[in-house]
């Protein structure tokens, strides 16, 4: 099941890279594999969450280098299935998305159905070195949609994402090595349920080296200044995975290897991953508050919305006998509901730039008389954004705050004035753009057209669901991260 799941996009890239020659009948293609796929990932994630017991599932292991103890390892858990229901949420978007491109047709959804194989790696191997393997196939698809695809700056944003994020890679695979050289396993779930203490170089040196690599793929502030470049350059498609799921992989590895795997590390230096966050927050809402481009805009939100991750990853901070889950199960939820939420701005973003021709939001304006149903949709993700009651991104703020507020009550006190910077900006950034004066320059545009609505629609009706009925999600998250916590922090 998972390994069908998992090769899915790439085979139907080959298919469609060796054997479909017209644009239409890739595009078409390309939608009925998006499709299956979403269908398959919702599949895995019922799975999941009827299970309840927060093991792993649907688990497929067999021997791939013997000599080194490498295996094929895939499973799915508590953690994983809603990341993997979010990929597979966003696929028929991005195909949607795409759904005008007229350049190197073929090229393009081959990259990007490639892309989604290695990011659904990600949230399945459970084997170090496959892990690792997905981590970097990531890389080459997504460094192609921006550079070929992309506007602006786009080679430079394109390799500025590449060196980032193999910096980061190459401060893993040391991380890697050395847990490798000192357990004699690469087995995820083994290394989980052990005590790392006696490796090679001091326990919190390798907890550094995997934070780097996840941080930088979060982003994290000081090495979040490759993601402002690739979101503004990147094309929407391309925009809608990278803050969909590309950013959340930074997140999961995090809690998959950090949190699970060194414990006390967390807790030791729980005060510094606080701090990172709180400057994330305040540092991205201040800048977001300065942009002009609506896609910047977007990209700079992210930057604060991800320290919200890190804040609920420092409720587990030292100090305090009783942990809870609450933190940690609000950092796995702001995973979830931002995906919806900035893959569903960047939708909107998109077509009014496929329009209109321009991000610039001073030339924008009373948007709302023309493309009624876009603007709608613009201000639902603001507003859940800006964290609505009723709307998804309420819930995820609100649990990362309860958790941590037990154990960080003045950080999180300053990182709650955040959701107010956050509102200055979302609220200055509508009522520029759809409310304000209308300019003559766009009595020409329509609204959106079927292609468009559709992914609009899915993402609008996800961020309601979980707003209402948050349990359908967090639940899930909870069935693995309260035993997790239970075990490693107890």
């Amino acid at each position: 099941m998972l390994t069908f799941t998992l090769f899915l996009p790439l085979v139907g890239a080959l298919f469609i890279l060796f054997f479909v020659n017209t644009p239409r009948t890739v595009r078409a293609v390309a939608l009925l594999i998006a499709l299956v796929e979403m269908v398959l990932a919702s599949v895995v994630f019922w799975t999941v969450s009827q299970d309840g017991s927060g093991s792993f599932q649907l688990v497929e292991k067999i021997a791939w280098i013997q000599s080194l103890n490498i295996q094929y390892f895939l499973g799915v858990d508590g953690l994983s299935a809603p990341l993997i229901l979010l990929t597979g949420l966003l696929t028929p978007c991005a195909v949607f998305a795409s759904w005008y491109v007229e350049d190197r047709v073929k090229e393009h959804f081959f990259w990007m159905l490639t892309l989604i194989t290695a990011v659904m790696g990600v949230f399945m191997a459970l084997d170090l070195v496959l892990f690792f393997v997905f981590w970097e196939l990531e890389l080459i698809p997504m460094y192609f949609l921006i550079s070929i695809w992309g506007t602006g700056r786009k080679e430079y944003s394109a390799m500025k994402f590449l060196i980032f994020t193999i910096a980061g890679s190459a401060f893993m695979l040391i991380g890697i090595l050395v847990v490798f050289l000192s357990s004699g396993t690469f087995d995820m779930t083994e290394l989980a349920g052990s005590t790392l203490t006696n490796l090679l170089i001091p326990t919190q040196l390798v907890f550094v080296l995997f934070f780097i690599a996840f941080a930088i793929k979060l982003p994290v502030w000081p090495v979040h200044t490759w993601l402002p470049d690739a979101h503004t350059d990147a094309p929407t498609a391309g925009s809608v995975i990278l803050a969909g799921v590309l950013i959340k992989m930074g997140g999961y590895g995090l809690i998959r290897i950090n949190v699970a795997m060194f414990p006390e590390v967390t807790r030791e230096y729980a005060w510094v991953i606080v701090g990172l966050a709180l400057v994330s927050v305040i540092y991205g809402a201040i800048v977001t508050l300065r942009q002009s481009d609506l896609k910047r805009l977007i990209a700079y939100s992210s930057v604060s919305h991800m320290g919200l991750v890190l804040l609920g990853i420092a409720s587990l901070g030292a100090g305090k006998s009783a942990v809870t889950s609450v933190g940690l199960n609000g950092s796995a939820m702001q995973m979830f509901t931002h995906g919806t939420i900035t893959g569903l701005m960047f939708l909107v973003v998109g077509q009014i730039y496929l329009r209109t021709h321009t991000r610039f939001i001073p030339d924008l304006g009373g948007l709302i008389v023309k493309m009624p149903f876009l603007c709608a949709a613009l201000v639902v993700s603001g507003l859940a954004s800006l964290g609505l009651p009723g709307l998804s991104g309420f819930v995820s703020e609100a649990l990362v705050f309860l958790g941590a507020f037990h154990v960080w009550p003045w950080p999180v006190a300053v990182c709650v004035f955040g959701i107010v910077l956050t509102a200055g900006y979302i609220l200055w950034m509508i009522q520029r753009v759809i409310f304000g004066p209308e300019s003559g320059k766009f009595s020409e545009i329509t609204d959106a057209r079927l292609p468009e609505i559709v992914p609009v629609v899915l993402l609008v009706a996800s961020i309601l669901a979980v707003g209402l009925y948050p349990a359908v999600i967090s639940d899930v998250f909870s069935s693995t991260l309260s035993p997790l916590i239970s075990t490693r922090f107890g």
